[in-house]
Formats: C-alpha cells, structure tokens, sequence
C-alpha cells in the first residue's frame, strides 16, 4: 500500500454549494504535505463506486468525513446517507482489521457540533468538529486536527488559508485568462487538484 501513512480519504460532498469547502481541505491537506484521495480521482467505468471508496479507505491511514449533508433540503426527502455509511465503513476497517488499519485515526466533520446526535447516535462521544459551513473554519479545523495527531508544528491555518487565496488568483488567470474558460466553476474538482500540484511545486 505505497503512501498509507501520508494518505487521507476524503468523505465530502461534491454538490456546489460545498465545492469550495472541499477545494480548501484538499488544498489545507497538500499544504501539509498529505495526499488526499477522493473517489472523482479513480475513473475506471468497471469498478463499481463502493469498491472505489473501498479501495481509497483501504489505502488511507486518514479519514476526514463531513456529515453535514445528511439532512433532507425538502419536505419529504429522504436523508443523504452516502457519507455516514462510508464513515461506518471506515471505522469498521480500523477497528476489525488489525495493523496497519488498526492504526488508522478519522477527523468527523459536521457544520454544527452536536447537530449529528439527532441522526446517529451511536456516535455520541465522539469529538465531532464544526465547519460551520465556512471554507476558512474547515481549513483550520483540519490543520489543528492534523497538528495534534501528526505531533509536528504546522503552519497555521491563517497562513495555510492566505495561501490558498494566492493560489485562488493564480487559479484564475490559468483557467479564465489563458484557457479560455467562462468560470473557475466550470472546471472539473480533479483539474483544479491537478493546478494546487503545480502551483504548490513552483
């Protein structure tokens, strides 16, 4: 399993209301140097999703999973649960299987703090963190986490956050001014990821 230790599997949603929560975690997540992995990253048509997100948790010693999306947006709608089942998932690996899954430790994410206990309950205990809904919040949750469970002094979350409004510009004139796209929203989550790689190494 080449980068385990560095690994970080990545339950969030992708709806665009929340892209730019996940382009800032990834972005706060490369900065420290760990390698985030999210199910748009493996395109292979014959491997069903499941055994995608499967395979990701397998190979990431990190989990951050986000569940703030598991509530219905209208009357009658059924919850969103793709996020808490791949949570479960997740646990299961670290807890029933032994080294080097035993090992592996998990960040949950919600945008309020106590709000999941309504849903899941069995989580209660645990130490969710808040986003609140805010890119800047879900960066510095995630460095802080990272900070105290890599036992190394990071960069802050300020600094992680004002470079990624650097990169943010420098995004811009990539995408908008020399190829020709109408919008940074219109570019796939993979491409912008691949532009934070470059960017990063410059």
């Amino acid at each position: 399993m080449d980068d385990f230790e560095i690994n970080v599997f990545v339950n969030c949603p992708f709806d665009e209301d929340y892209r730019e929560t996940l382009l800032a975690i990834v972005f706060c997540l490369k900065s420290i140097d760990l390698r985030p992995r999210l199910s748009l990253e493996r395109v292979d048509a014959a491997e069903t999703r499941i055994d995608k997100i499967i395979g990701l948790i397998k190979e990431s010693k990190f989990g951050i999973h986000d569940l703030s999306r598991m509530v219905s947006k209208v009357d009658n709608e059924i919850f969103r649960m793709n996020m808490p089942f791949e949570l479960g998932i997740d646990y299961g690996c670290q807890k029933l299987n032994g080294a080097p899954w035993s090992s592996k430790q998990l960040l949950i994410l919600d945008s309020e703090k106590h709000r999941f206990r309504m849903a899941i309950s069995d989580l209660s205990g645990s130490d969710i963190k808040s986003h609140a809904n805010d890119p800047l919040n879900a960066t510095k949750v995630v460095r802080d986490w990272f900070n105290a469970v890599l036992g190394r002094r990071l960069k802050s979350g300020n600094v992680i956050w004002q470079r990624y409004n650097d990169f943010q510009a420098y995004l811009y004139d990539e995408l908008v001014e020399n190829d020709g796209h109408h919008s940074v929203k219109d570019v796939e989550i993979i491409e912008i990821i691949q532009h934070m790689d470059v960017w990063l190494n410059l």
